[in-house]
């Protein structure tokens, strides 16, 4: 949480009073606005006057920081901006730690309190304009000494540059494969710059802490936010995880393995210790079989034979162990394929629909009035087939409708009158005679099960086209 001063690891970070050594409003949170910060999770611990830690710590230009005495016994907090002792001169830099969690870090990194210097005052207005005037210049500096090493043909590069507080000073950090003779390039620099020159080599790792950035896992990198030791990192760590040796994908920022490597090795080899040896081969009738693949997670191990490397075959480790204890005492194992026992598909099903595209959208709204269309003709042929032949509909025109007042008895003969029953398409319909039609026996009966075609006429041919 930055204290809203807007200079993250910026080292003119100035967000408290000027002249004052209550240092910035928000003394808990200040701490945590630039790289490589400490909580002090002692802050709220009142220590007795005898007790009280005189050493306090102090950060300057993006991850440098050093432990200072405080003689005089000034009243600071996190955030406090102070004039340090230096060689020459004085420096300026911000509080960032206090209290007894200062002991705990100078036993951490091993800081001898011997050679810790003091701290002289509050910084004053005057030292704040000249130590953000330094500041100002460090860009164009550096553009400058990068452009004089490739005049002399260096093979360096110029990292970053920091000026001191009181502008007595400047340090260059370069980065380096081999070996430079820089003599004449000091030579070069104080007659450009007109001030006492410091060089400083550093790693590819220390230069990626410097200057920062976003890893691959899309987070800032950690030698630039709380890491502070570079354990050495070797491709063992990506074998002992199972991981293919590609050298795009395990190198971070600075060209090296990725620090994280280490994050979780000693979980894999706790893990690992329960397995046989990747180098375990199996005795079986069929022949010889050697270990391919390990999983971890799954505990399981593949086999294959030796002559026949291409059908894998994953087993348990208890079965391993079982299947090696066998060997031991001289008998040979069944087959590979007749140890592997069949898997049981296990049918998941998701009632969350997370994995489905369209569980926001509402199927088959159209096709449902398709299908009811579709389904009621269906329904109109099949009854239509259903029906005897010679027999007509019962709905009559309305042209041929009798008058009610002259047949009061028509209702009661349509109500009476059974309404024929639907067929299904494959059951014959039974042929009825018509009875009072003197024709029906001159004239050959049709059958009822031939389907009627309606003839197709061919498309008009547009012109115009």
């Amino acid at each position: 949480m930055s204290c809203g001063c807007k200079t993250s690891g910026d080292s003119a970070h100035s967000c408290g009073p000027k002249k004052t050594a209550s240092g910035c409003e928000n003394v808990n949170t200040c701490g945590n606005s630039y790289k490589l910060s400490v909580f002090d999770w002692l802050s709220n611990i009142n220590n007795p006057a005898p007790n009280r830690c005189d050493f306090v710590e102090v950060r300057f230009k993006n991850d440098r920081k050093s432990f200072y005495k405080n003689v005089n016994n000034i009243p600071l907090h996190i955030g406090s901006v102070v004039t340090v002792e230096s060689s020459p001169g004085h420096d300026v830099g911000v509080v960032s730690l206090t209290g007894e969690l200062v002991k705990i870090q100078m036993k951490k990194k091993k800081f001898s309190e011997e050679s810790a210097l003091k701290i002289y005052r509050q910084a004053n207005q005057k030292d704040l304009e000249v130590w953000q005037e330094a500041r100002k210049k460090e860009e164009g500096v550096k553009l400058e000494a990068r452009k004089i090493a490739q005049r002399l043909g260096l093979e360096m590069k110029v990292t970053d540059v920091e000026y001191q507080g009181d502008s007595s000073k400047v340090t260059f950090y370069y980065t380096a494969e081999n070996r430079v003779d820089f003599r004449q390039l000091i030579k070069d620099y104080a007659g450009a710059f007109r001030t006492k020159i410091d060089m400083k080599q550093i790693g590819f790792r220390q230069e990626a802490a410097k200057v920062g950035g976003i890893g691959s896992c899309g987070r800032e990198l950690c030698c630039s936010t709380w890491l502070t030791d570079f354990r050495s990192v070797n491709t063992n760590v990506a074998r002992y995880q199972q991981l293919s040796i590609n050298p795009q994908k395990l190198a971070g920022q600075c060209g090296k393995l990725k620090c994280c490597l280490n994050y979780e090795l000693d979980s894999y080899l706790d893990a690992l210790s329960n397995f046989p040896s990747s180098s375990t081969t199996l005795d079986t009738e069929k022949g010889k079989a050697f270990c391919i693949k390990i999983d971890v997670f799954k505990k399981k191990m593949w086999f294959a034979y030796v002559d026949s490397s291409i059908a894998w075959y994953d087993f348990d480790i208890d079965l391993v162990k079982k299947l090696i204890s066998k060997n031991k005492r001289g008998e040979k194992t069944l087959p590979l394929e007749d140890l592997k026992q069949p898997e049981t598909s296990t049918h998941t099903i998701d009632l969350i629909q997370e994995n489905n595209v369209d569980r926001f959208e509402k199927k088959n709204r159209g096709n449902r009035n398709r299908n009811n269309s579709q389904n009621k003709q269906n329904n109109n042929q099949q009854g239509q087939q259903g029906q005897p032949q010679g027999q007509k509909r019962n709905r009559p025109e309305r042209q041929e409708r009798p008058d009610r007042s002259d047949n009061p008895n028509a209702n009661a003969q349509s109500g009476n009158q059974p309404r024929p029953q639907k067929q299904h398409p494959q059951q014959k319909a039974p042929v009825e005679k018509a009875e009072g039609n003197t024709d029906a026996g001159n004239k050959p009966q049709n059958n009822p099960n031939k389907k009627k075609f309606k003839k197709k006429y061919p498309p008009k041919k547009d012109n115009n086209a």
